[in-house]
């Protein structure tokens, strides 16, 4: 799974002394801002100046993104299959190598079994059926939600008929 790095971002800074700014925030996934600090150079300075405080958290919070995107966790309990370049595997072959990379419904991650059962609601859910599809505690929970909300996971809503809190996914 490939993970931004705080270096390449604090590179990626520097090019603002070439008059192109914005570079980081590209680099960590905040396209919009990018385009805004590449229009008006930086914010004028004073948005590059303050994004060096900034880019280790933009650089966290890109990852935090991008390990519920692809499901990763920690890089060591992933299983590597390396191939030769000589041996080019056949399609069988494909499918075993395919069915030990494929992460296994025990290992989800909490975040990952809320996006399925999001999926599974029609990208709809109640506080309910999230504690059911994560089997997390309610504290846990809370805090599993607010981050699928500062991820822009998902949304709360009310029902429109009984008033009752919703959790909107864009899936």
């Amino acid at each position: 799974m490939q993970q931004v790095n705080s270096g390449i971002a604090y590179l990626v800074w520097c090019l603002c002394f070439f008059g192109v700014c914005g570079g980081q925030r590209f680099y960590t996934g905040n396209f919009a801002s990018g385009v805004i600090y590449l229009a008006t150079f930086g914010l004028f300075g004073f948005g590059q100046l303050i994004d060096l405080a900034l880019i280790p958290g933009m650089v966290e919070r890109r990852n935090l993104y991008l390990r519920g995107l692809y499901g990763g966790g920690n890089s060591n309990n992933v299983n590597q299959v390396t191939v030769n370049i000589g041996e080019i595997p056949q399609a069988q072959e494909l499918q075993e190598l395919q069915k030990l990379q494929a992460p296994k419904s025990s290992d989800a991650s909490p975040m990952q079994k809320l996006l399925k059962a999001a999926k599974e609601h029609g990208g709809q859910l109640s506080i309910a059926q999230a504690a059911m599809s994560t089997k997390l505690e309610p504290e846990e929970l809370k805090n599993l939600l607010e981050e699928a909300q500062k991820l822009g996971y998902a949304e709360m809503t009310n029902d429109s008929n009984t008033g009752a809190i919703r959790y909107k996914f864009d899936i």
